[in-house]
C-alpha cells in the first residue's frame, strides 16, 4: 500500500514538473517609436536619424516621445 502511494505521488510530481516547463508564457516585446526625428515644416515626414529634410532641407528636430501635452 505504501509503495503504490509513493509511486502515485512521484508520478503526480513528475507530471506537474513537466506541465510547468511547458507553460506558454507570453514573451514581452518592447515597442519603439517608428521614427525619432521630424521636420518642423513637414510634420508628416519622419526619420530615424538626424539630418536634413528631404523636401525643404531644414534641420530635423528630435520628436517629443514623452506622450504628454
Amino acid at each position: 500500500m505504501k509503495k503504490s502511494l509513493l509511486i502515485l505521488v512521484l508520478a503526480a510530481l513528475s507530471l506537474s514538473a513537466i506541465t510547468a516547463c511547458n507553460s506558454n508564457t507570453p514573451k514581452t516585446t518592447v515597442v519603439k517609436p517608428k521614427s525619432k526625428y521630424m521636420c518642423t515644416m513637414h510634420p508628416d515626414l519622419s526619420f530615424d536619424k538626424p539630418g536634413t529634410c528631404s523636401k525643404c532641407g531644414m534641420e530635423l528636430v528630435e520628436r517629443d516621445t514623452t506622450g504628454g501635452k
